[in-house]
């Protein structure tokens, strides 16, 4: 597993994965539901995109939450709402190699200028985003 520059400028993470997008994506929504977290929709983009003639390198998109961390912020500034719930992307690249990528919850609370208070439940967010991340890429 590699993360490609960690956090960035724009507060996207990407962690290399040792799996397919498919075998990624259903580890995640397998991590992801094991702790509770609601899995709102998995996104098929290459799906999409072959529906309307396209080609597209495997990428899949899954959209989850949970309101006991997500509320709070918004309870904070709602404009945090536009990036919640969180998302992770998962897609294979030119030479063939998966990932997983998604909006790192301390660059969102930085975006949507979160103050302290909702400090712990971000910390505890990225965490739990970076433990389930590493749980889908790992062999």
């Amino acid at each position: 597993m590699l993360y490609l520059g960690g956090l960035n400028a724009t507060g996207l993470v990407s962690l290399r994965s040792a799996n397919s997008v498919r075998v990624t994506t259903d580890r995640l929504e397998a991590a992801l539901r094991a702790k509770a977290v609601t899995v709102f929709a998995r996104i098929d983009h290459a799906d999409g995109a072959a529906s309307v003639g396209m080609s597209l390198r495997p990428t899949e998109l899954l959209i989850f939450g949970d309101p006991r961390a997500g509320t709070p912020l918004m309870q904070a500034d709602q404009t945090i709402g536009i990036d919640l719930p969180l998302k992770a992307l998962v897609w294979e690249d030119a030479s063939g190699a998966t990932w997983i990528s998604y909006n790192d919850p301390v660059w969102l609370a930085q975006r949507h200028a979160l103050g302290d208070d909702t400090s712990r439940t971000v910390d505890a967010m990225a965490s739990a985003l970076k433990t389930l991340a590493d749980t889908a890429a790992g062999g």
